[in-house]
């Protein structure tokens, strides 16, 4: 079982694909990038990144576009802290000690690419995406 820490970054629409290449061109490693549409995703801008991931020897960056509407509330470029792995039970409970004195934007629950999911602000007002592995067959 594992769990990482790896920096979640979120830009202004439209953005994302050119830092991300950015980045890649910067720190080298293998960029994938995936689209609102590839995940059928409506009322989303088609080309939209959804889920970018760029993999280095040293560390792992992930990042999407923002989504409409979003950039009023916050003003341009975010940084979530994501907690990805597959040790559930680690997960879980830290994402219910976050969520005890902080806010659930999203519950802790199964998405349509087959991990669970949620996203929960601190008490500090640090936003944590935990995203848990989905079994392997």
């Amino acid at each position: 079982m594992s769990v990482s820490l790896v920096p979640y970054l979120n830009f202004p629409s439209g953005k994302t694909r050119e830092a991300m290449t950015y980045y890649q061109d910067v720190f080298g490693g293998e960029l994938s990038v995936n689209t609102f549409a590839e995940f059928g995703m409506e009322g989303m801008p088609p080309d939209g990144v959804m889920h970018a991931q760029l993999i280095t020897d040293q560390f792992t960056v992930m990042a999407s576009d923002a989504m409409p509407g979003a950039e009023a509330t916050w003003g341009g470029t975010r940084v979530y802290l994501s907690l990805v792995g597959d040790a559930a039970d680690t997960l879980q409970t830290w994402f219910a000690r976050l969520a005890a004195d902080g806010t659930v934007s999203m519950p802790l629950e199964k998405q349509i690419w087959g991990d669970q999911y949620g996203l929960v602000t601190d008490k500090f007002g640090l936003e944590w995406m935990v995203n848990i592995a989905a079994p392997q067959a």
